[in-house]
C-alpha cells in the first residue's frame, strides 16, 4: 500500500495544484449565512468545476462518464480536497455516492443509460429510507408499494430526507410483500420527486437550517421499470448503499475532521482564556488536546486498514461500522470540546456555513450539527450491534416475531 501511494505523488501534486487555482479564495466568508438559494447555486457551480476536472465522479467507471480512478487515486483526491479546504460536495452526496453505486451494481443497462448521465450533469437525488416509526430499525418501514399494471402505486411517509425539497429523484424503500419477514418484503425504487402525489416539507433543525424534509407519498405511480433489483430484495440493495456511505465516503470526512476539527481545536486553544491564562497552557487541556490528536491518528489507522481490505477483497465489510461509530463520536466530542473551551464566545450566534460540512469553525453550530452523525447512516446503537455480531461474534440481538 505504501509503495502504491508513493507512486501516486505526481498525481497528488497535480490535484494540489488544481485546488490552489480552483478552490475559491474566501468562499467560507462568502457563504457564511448564505440563504438556501445561494447555497444551491454555489454547489451547482462547484460541481461544474469538479466535473470539468474529472473529479466529480472519481469512483465511476469511465464508460459512464466517471474518472475510473483506482482506490488509491480516490484516496489521494480526497486527501487533497481536504488539504485544500475545498467546499464539501454536500448537494450531490446522495446522487454520487448512494444512488449511483446502487444503479451501477444492480441496475439494468436501460436504468444506467437513463439515470447516470443525469446525475453527472447535475440532477439532485435524495434518500427515502427512514420513516417516523422506522429510523434505527429501518426494516420496520411501512410505506407500501402495490403493483398495478405497469406501475407500482406507493403510499407512505419518509423523514430526514436530506435536500428532499431540491431533489429531482429519490432512492426509495417500500414494502411490496406485507406478510413476508420484514427484511424479505422490501423493494428498492427510483422515484421521480416531481411526480403527482409527492410532497416534501422542510424540517427546521436546531441549527436553524432546514436541509431535511418530511416526504409524503399519496398514491404515487412509479413505473415498474424504476424498480432497482428484484422485487422484495430491496433490503440487500439498500445495504450496499449504506456500506458506501459508511465506507469510502468517510475517507474524506475523516481527513476533514483531523484538519478542520482537531487541527482547529488545537490551534485556537492558544487564544481562548481559561481562568486567567490561555486554555492551551492548562495541563488538563493539553492532555485533552493530546488525546484528540491521538484519536485522530487512530481514525486514520482505521481508515488505512479498511482501504487495505478494500484492495484485497474489493468490498466494504463490517470495519466500515467501526469507522462510522468512531468517527461520529469523535466528531461530537471534538465539537463539545470547542464549545467548552471557548466558553461564552461559543454561545454567540455564528452564521451557518453548510458548504463546509461538519467543521465550519462555529463550535456551537458544529456541536448541534454533530449529533446528526450519531444517528444518520445508522445510529451508534446499530453500529455497535453490527460490530458485536459480525466482528466479535456475539449472539444476534433477539428480533421481534415475524422479523
Amino acid at each position: 500500500m505504501l509503495e502504491e501511494m508513493a507512486a501516486l505523488e505526481p498525481f497528488r501534486l497535480g490535484v494540489r495544484a488544481w485546488c490552489a487555482t480552483h478552490v475559491p479564495i474566501g468562499w467560507r466568508q462568502d457563504m457564511a449565512g448564505a440563504d438556501h438559494a445561494a447555497f444551491v447555486a454555489f454547489h451547482r457551480w462547484w460541481a461544474g468545476e469538479l466535473r470539468q476536472a474529472g473529479y466529480l465522479a472519481p469512483h465511476w467507471p469511465a464508460e459512464w462518464g466517471g474518472a475510473g480512478f483506482t482506490l488509491p487515486e480516490q484516496i489521494v483526491l480526497s486527501e487533497e480536497l481536504a488539504r485544500g479546504d475545498a467546499p464539501r460536495n454536500a448537494l450531490y452526496q446522495v446522487a454520487l455516492y448512494n444512488a449511483a453505486p446502487a444503479i451501477l451494481h444492480v441496475g439494468t443497462p436501460e436504468q444506467k443509460s437513463r439515470f447516470l448521465p443525469g446525475i453527472l450533469n447535475g440532477e439532485i437525488w435524495c434518500q427515502g429510507f427512514s420513516e417516523p416509526d422506522a429510523g434505527s430499525d429501518l426494516a420496520s418501514l411501512q410505506t407500501r408499494a402495490v403493483r398495478d399494471g405497469e406501475d407500482y402505486v406507493i403510499t407512505g411517509q419518509k423523514v430526514w430526507t436530506s435536500m428532499g425539497h431540491e431533489a429531482d429523484w429519490c432512492i426509495l424503500l417500500a414494502r411490496t410483500d406485507p406478510i413476508a419477514p420484514k427484511r424479505k418484503g422490501i423493494s428498492f425504487f427510483l422515484l421521480d420527486m416531481h411526480a403527482a402525489g409527492v410532497e416534501a416539507r422542510p424540517i427546521r433543525q436546531a441549527t436553524g437550517q432546514a436541509e431535511f424534509c418530511e416526504t409524503f407519498l399519496d398514491e404515487v405511480r412509479v413505473p415498474a421499470a424504476n424498480l432497482l433489483g428484484p422485487e422484495n430484495e430491496g433490503w440487500q440493495v439498500s445495504q450496499s448503499t449504506l456500506a458506501s456511505e459508511r465506507g469510502v465516503v468517510l475517507i474524506e470526512l475523516a481527513d476533514r475532521l483531523r484538519r478542520n476539527g482537531i487541527g482547529a481545536l488545537i490551534a485556537q486553544a492558544g487564544s481562548w482564556p481559561l481562568g486567567g491564562a490561555m486554555a492551551a497552557d492548562d495541563p488538563g487541556v493539553r492532555e485533552l488536546l493530546g488525546q484528540r490528536y491521538a484519536e485522530g491518528a487512530v481514525l486514520r489507522l482505521l481508515i488505512n486498514r479498511m482501504v487495505t481490505n478494500l484492495l484485497r477483497r474489493g468490498g466494504v465489510g463490517p470495519e466500515a461500522s467501526v469507522i462510522k461509530l468512531f468517527y461520529s463520536e469523535l466528531l461530537q466530542n471534538v465539537m463539545n470540546d470547542g464549545v467548552r473551551l471557548q466558553g461564552l464566545g461559543a454561545q454567540v450566534e455564528t452564521p451557518a456555513l453548510m458548504s463546509a460540512g461538519w467543521e465550519t469553525g462555529g463550535w456551537m453550530y458544529d456541536y448541534l450539527n454533530s449529533w446528526g452523525w450519531t444517528i444518520g447512516g445508522g445510529t451508534s446503537e446499530i453500529m455497535r450491534n453490527i460490530i458485536g455480531e459480525r466482528v466479535l461474534g456475539l449472539p444476534r440481538e433477539p428480533e421481534a416475531r415475524g422479523a
